[in-house]
């Protein structure tokens, strides 16, 4: 079992860590929520998906997906259709300026995840990576 102190200490580098690689979004007066930004990218790849779907990858209501859906159509950024052969179902699409958007996130992304491995030798990063895919996939 971890130690009190190593969990303290993990909550202070995480911290840390996540003030260090905030993304920013210089380029819009009002930034999206992190759900967001989620939704998008999984919009991006799985175009034609329903909120449900949406709901059931992020773990959260479909209420929850319904609202940013909202939000993220008023904004311009995300599309939703109603099939012909269900008129009753939503299929959700990136707008060109969703596409934009994604494309810039993923840039941004790429480019912070190359500054947090470069003061790392080859085998660290390597390490990192295990270790985290090691906790990320822990189911419980």
């Amino acid at each position: 079992m971890p130690s009190d102190k190593q969990i303290a200490d993990l909550a202070a580098a995480l911290d840390s860590f996540a003030r260090r690689f905030k993304l920013t979004e210089a380029a819009s007066e009002k930034p999206l929520a992190e759900i967001d930004k989620q939704i998008l990218l999984y919009v991006e790849t799985h175009p034609g998906c329903g909120p449900t779907d949406v709901a059931r990858f992020l773990g959260v209501p479909t209420t929850t997906i319904s609202s940013a859906t909202d939000r993220l159509a008023k904004r311009g950024l995300l599309a939703r259709d109603r099939p012909e052969d269900n008129r009753r179902a939503v299929a959700l699409r990136l707008t060109d300026a969703g596409e934009s958007y994604v494309a810039a996130t993923k840039q941004a992304y790429m480019a912070m995840f190359k500054s947090m491995l470069e003061p790392l030798s080859p085998g660290e990063r390597e390490s990192l990576v295990a270790m985290m895919t090691k906790i990320a996939s822990n189911d419980g």
